[in-house]
């Protein structure tokens, strides 16, 4: 008896949910598009990205590690810029002072991933979150693109630092000095400290991704990836990325970076992007919505 009393809650508890789904699906295909000069309202911004999100979820594995594989590419010249500037400052300016104008030229890379379209991990987090949290995609599904998309990026960073730390040198731009010293200063801190920063970072990447969402020209998009990562890399924040292919760098240079040490950092950097972009930002913005159509 009481068996079927649980079943008949269970059941009655899973319609309530079904129809609550419902409610929050035809909100957000109802909510009318804004004017042309007006901006995107919350609910059309987040109608664009799970639009998106689903695109992102259809396209194939070797379409996605493709992409990934080139934003990993692409990121690289930050890595490129960044030490370049550190070599021609480090006689003029003090140190501390190099890694601040640093943030002038980090966005490089970035900007080239998002106008091209490529695929970028933490760009993606929140992004691929919302389709799960709005029930068309699985845990399973999300883990699995995760992966897809990770690999492809560190991949595409092992490559351009392989050749970057080549050609550098026999350029005349940087020297096997600043690549230890970026990668130190990427490495000195504590674990905690950076799973706390990647969590920031991440949370960032997030919001980026979502206030691109809202911008309607070329311009504006550039300007709002310039001011997310110039911010990122003055305070120090660390984003697995391009944090790999500077870790990883100063590990083919210096015996005293080891794998070890260099899978530690991945691990955490990971794991703080991806928390601080799909609690931060995907979660919390799309349970905003949620109340506030249904309450709950």
């Amino acid at each position: 008896m009481e068996d079927r009393k649980l079943d008949a809650g269970e059941k009655k508890l899973a319609a309530q949910e079904k129809k609550k789904q419902k409610v929050i699906d035809k909100e957000i295909k109802s909510t009318k598009k804004t004017e042309k000069d007006a901006p995107k309202t919350h609910g059309e911004i987040l109608r664009d990205q799970i639009s998106e999100a689903q695109e992102t979820y259809e396209k194939s594995s070797s379409s996605l590690f493709l992409s990934s594989i080139t934003a990993g590419l692409e990121i690289g010249f930050s890595f490129l810029m960044i030490c370049a500037v550190f070599f021609f400052l480090e006689d003029r300016m003090e140190e501390e002072s190099i890694f601040k104008m640093i943030s002038l030229v980090y966005p490089l890379g970035f900007i080239l991933v998002v106008l091209g379209q490529s695929i970028l991990f933490t760009e993606q987090t929140a992004l691929l979150t919302l389709p799960v949290l709005n029930k068309k995609r699985t845990i399973g599904s999300m883990m699995r693109l995760w992966g897809i998309v990770i690999s492809g990026n560190l991949i595409g960073g092992y490559f351009i630092a392989l050749i970057l730390n080549w050609l550098g040198p026999r350029l005349g731009i940087f020297n096997k000095e600043v690549v230890v010293t970026i990668a130190t200063h990427v490495l000195d801190a504590a674990p905690l400290v950076i799973l706390v920063s990647a969590i920031i970072a991440g949370w960032l990447m997030g919001l980026l991704s979502w206030l691109l969402a809202s911008a309607k020209d070329t311009i504006s998009r550039i300007v709002m990836i310039f001011l997310i990562t110039s911010v990122m890399a003055f305070t120090g924040l660390h984003h697995s990325i391009i944090g790999s292919i500077e870790v990883f760098s100063g590990m083919l240079k210096s015996p005293e970076i080891s794998l070890v040490t260099y899978l530690s950092f991945q691990s955490l950097a990971l794991l703080g992007n991806a928390f601080g972009g799909a609690i931060f930002v995907g979660l919390i913005k799309y349970r905003a919505f949620v109340f506030n159509i249904v309450g709950r």
